[in-house]
């Protein structure tokens, strides 16, 4: 039970200072594990729903004035996917000279 006067008040001081110490390990230690993660290749987060061939696949059958649904079907994603991406489409149209997907 917490007593505001005399040994509660210390005790609570103690216990907020070693949380603290605590925490200050854990963001150390976290920051290191990401350095260490990132030196080999390993970046956190959910990885890309679409990859450069099937980015390929969508320009091209795009080109050929396919709707953005069955292109999305036809893929396994969703059509948000194919327009949230539009970096990756103007980098690929860049390389390629291809047109980026448009709202069918």
């Amino acid at each position: 039970m917490y007593d505001p006067q005399g040994t509660g008040k210390v005790l609570f001081v103690v216990f907020a200072a070693m949380a603290e110490v605590e925490r200050e390990c854990i963001h150390r230690r976290t920051l290191i594990g990401l350095d260490a993660a990132a030196a080999n290749d390993n970046h956190g987060g959910r990885p890309s729903a679409i990859n450069g061939d099937m980015l390929a696949v969508a320009l091209r059958r795009c080109e050929a004035e396919e709707s953005v649904t069955s292109i999305a079907r036809h893929l396994g994603i969703g059509r948000c996917t194919l327009y949230r991406t539009p970096a990756a489409y103007d980098e690929a149209a860049e390389t390629t000279d291809t047109p980026r997907v448009a709202e069918h």
